[in-house]
């Protein structure tokens, strides 16, 4: 299994719109294991989306369904005006 963490640092003011965004997506697309998650040390104003998929394959097959779906582009419409920096990581769950 695969943990995807895209990892935001929010403009002030904006982390919790962003959270609110990214929940809203996630139940929308269906991202299994979701979690959304929010500063309480490090930098300020970070925002987390996690979810799972099976393996590399599905989280490139799911990249390429956002990236055409156009619900999923309504909703994430003016997302990139609410942070200032990103990046994106994808972990290994190994073991039980």
């Amino acid at each position: 299994m695969i943990i995807v963490r895209n990892c935001f640092v929010a403009k002030p003011g904006c982390a919790s719109k962003l959270a609110a965004m990214f929940r809203e997506v996630a139940e929308t697309a269906g991202m299994k294991g979701y979690r959304v998650l929010t500063d309480l040390t490090g930098e300020f104003n970070r925002v987390v989306l996690e979810y799972e998929a099976a393996s590399l394959t599905d989280v490139e097959a799911q990249m390429k369904e956002y990236q055409s779906n156009p619900t999923f582009r309504e909703k994430m419409k003016g997302y990139t005006d609410l942070w200032d920096t990103g990046h994106r990581e994808l972990m290994q769950v190994t073991g039980s």
